[in-house]
């Protein structure tokens, strides 16, 4: 069932070949260990996913496909899981990684009213960064863990279950 469940939501191999920022990449792409799903595969792919979907950095997508080419994972799901932080989710996300990392420093919580200015962003990156960053890396090792972990056992929970579903078949067809 996951296989086929992740199957459906993944992009298409051959557009994700062609895609213009993903050709730097060049032969890598041939590789056909991005493309096959299985157990392993498919929870690196989650956890290369989830780790980068935490990153506040611009070309997430870009540097999953690198990673997922680096640790031989599924390059299509790395890529999708990517955007579970877009710009409806970013805001929210990236607020509790901020929380998150507050807490850990010990710092009080800094209320601020965006400015679209380089003095902002350069304030704004000296207080808040530091939480920021710490808050946003923490919740990237924590999630791709929680990921690989989650997806490796419902695997391995399906394959269990149809294996336990064939025996009682073959049982009930010795019966008749």
């Amino acid at each position: 069932m996951p296989k086929k469940l992740i199957k459906r939501y993944t992009p298409n191999p051959d557009t994700l070949k062609n895609h213009k920022h993903l050709k730097i990449f060049g032969d890598l792409l041939h590789d056909a260990n991005l493309w096959h799903l299985n157990r392993r595969s498919a929870a690196g792919a989650f956890a290369v996913g989830l780790f980068m979907c935490w990153i506040p950095l611009p070309s997430q997508m870009l540097m999953a496909a690198g990673l997922a080419i680096l640790f031989r994972v599924n390059l299509p799901l790395s890529v999708a899981l990517v955007w579970i932080s877009n710009p409806i989710t970013m805001p929210p996300m990236f607020y509790f990684a901020y929380l998150i990392g507050a807490y850990c420093l010990q710092q009080p919580i800094q209320h601020w009213q965006f400015e679209l200015s380089w003095q902002w962003l350069m304030e704004m990156l000296n207080t808040i960064g530091p939480a920021l960053l710490l808050g946003c890396g923490l919740m990237a090792v924590s999630c791709a863990a929680l990921g690989y972990l989650t997806i490796h056992w419902l695997w391995k929970l399906s394959v269990i279950r149809n294996h336990s579903q064939r025996k009682q078949r073959k049982y009930r067809n010795k019966q008749k």
